[in-house]
């Protein structure tokens, strides 16, 4: 049989740790392919997690990390590996060891990260789904960038033994399709304690996070929020954060550092691992936070989780842009990638702070390029989200 790594034009799939694996001979995902994050471990396989010091310091997988191993057994073929960006450190796509998959549907743009080979491969065509995982927006801004359907799902739902971890509370599985039945179909897989058919009556609308993307950016969105409107009745305006959702960034940066250097500052220590362009200088930044910090900023999102509990009660949900724009060109300048995370971080860093799961859907576009637009609900509605999404995109789907 043919190797993906034959075919692949796009830098999706990772040819250090390749592996393919048959599904089982039935079942709902029967006859579909799947890519699968290079942070997720596949028995048989090196897991690089974005570096090749990683790579050379940890050793073969002796099992699968259970959520691959349900799609297999749901039938799903995996096919391989995709690039991950550096320690699943950041949201460009760019890995300086391992390359930049392609973005098909914004050319000269970049895939966004760190989910980036999933979003590459599914956008491309080498596979009919791909597994990521979000922990400040790694599944919801590559898709806005690709044009796919992608959810972060509400922490702790799908099980990530044997995945690599970046911050623990904040960690969550995901996933890319193109279309909302192949997007069901996954997850009715992997969403395996299926509430009541229940549906949200509620709308409301992020005021203060619309106000963070240029006027250009938010008429271009004007037709998908018309959709979400017209799908669920008259929307309330509301505002998220009465602090500012760039103080909502800094306690999510504070308390995603604390965890990244608690979890991964040893092996640093010890390895001194070489280390790419804005990772080296965010892993820095960790290692020299103060712990006072650390207790405000854990303080400062128990209120927001209470805030968001409020604002989502009664089956609420809340519309706003996925990321301020479209899919940056190739060559930016590190600087101005740097100032696109922190606008685009003041918008992701919702949903992680109060571990809510959220959609992104490829209903709109600016200068040619796809732009994402996001459903967040309140936490274990992940069924409803994906019910909703089709709902707005006009789609029907059996869940």
């Amino acid at each position: 049989m043919t190797s993906i790594l034959d075919s692949d034009t796009l830098g999706a799939f990772c040819r250090h740790t390749h592996v393919e694996v048959a599904g089982a001979a039935k079942g709902p995902l029967a006859g579909l392919t799947f890519g699968v994050k290079d942070i997720y471990d596949v028995a048989g396989a090196g897991t690089a997690f974005g570096n090749p010091d990683w790579l050379a310091t940890h050793p073969i997988a002796t099992k699968t990390s259970p959520p691959v191993e349900r799609l297999l057994q749901a039938g799903a073929r995996l096919i391989g590996k995709t690039q991950t960006d550096e320690l699943a450190f950041s949201i460009n796509g760019i890995n300086a060891h391992y390359g930049r998959p392609i973005n098909v549907n914004a050319p000269g743009r970049l895939t966004g990260g760190s989910s980036s080979g999933s979003a590459s491969a599914v956008a491309g065509g080498l596979c009919n789904f791909a597994l990521g995982s979000d922990t400040g927006g790694s599944v919801r801004l590559p898709a806005s960038f690709c044009g796919l359907y992608g959810l972060r799902t509400t922490h702790g739902r799908i099980s990530l033994d044997g995945a690599r971890p970046l911050a623990a509370s904040f960690d969550t599985a995901g996933w890319f399709t193109t279309d909302m039945a192949t997007f069901a179909k996954v997850g009715k897989v992997l969403l395996t304690d299926v509430p009541a058919g229940l549906s949200f009556d509620r709308v409301l609308i992020a005021e203060d996070a619309f106000a963070l993307v240029d006027a250009s950016v938010k008429d271009a969105l004007q037709g998908a929020l018309d959709r979400a409107i017209k799908a669920f009745g008259a929307p309330r305006p509301v505002t998220v954060s009465a602090e500012g959702l760039r103080q909502w960034f800094e306690t999510f940066r504070i308390i995603q550092f604390a965890e990244i250097w608690r979890e991964h500052g040893e092996w640093i220590r010890r390895t001194d691992p070489k280390l790419g362009p804005g990772i080296k200088e965010r892993l820095q930044a960790a290692s020299a936070l103060a712990p006072a910090d650390v207790t405000r900023a854990e303080a400062a999102r128990a209120e927001i989780a209470k805030r968001m509990a409020a604002l989502l009660e009664d089956r609420t949900i809340l519309v706003l842009p996925t990321v301020p724009g479209i899919a940056p060109l190739v060559e930016t300048p590190i600087a101005e990638l740097e100032d696109f995370r922190g606008r685009a971080m003041n918008l992701l860093c919702i949903a992680g702070l109060a571990r809510l799961p959220q959609m992104t859907l490829p209903l709109a576009s600016f200068a040619g390029c796809p732009l994402g637009i996001s459903l967040i609900g309140p936490a274990r509605t992940d069924e409803m989200l994906i019910a909703a999404a089709a709902r707005i995109a006009d789609d029907v789907i059996v869940f």
